[in-house]
């Protein structure tokens, strides 16, 4: 799950960079456009991006093996 989150997270980010106009003007994306206009949509997803990214390389680093001492 953390490995689909960080490929989701480098695709927004990747997206959002190159601006491409099938991801701009999805319907999902159309809010924030208008909201923020075209230059703020990407930043706030670009933002978007490399929050999900930080937070599946922390749940990745956090699920490696335990090992307890008693």
């Amino acid at each position: 799950m953390s490995f689909i989150m960080l490929l989701g997270g480098v695709f927004c980010l990747y997206c959002a960079y190159k601006d491409y106009d099938w991801f701009m003007n999805s319907s999902k994306a159309r809010l924030f456009v208008r909201l923020f206009g075209r230059e703020g949509a990407r930043r706030f997803y670009m933002g978007l991006g490399i929050f999900i990214i930080i937070m599946s390389l922390i749940l990745i680093a956090n699920t490696g093996p335990r090992i307890v001492i008693e």
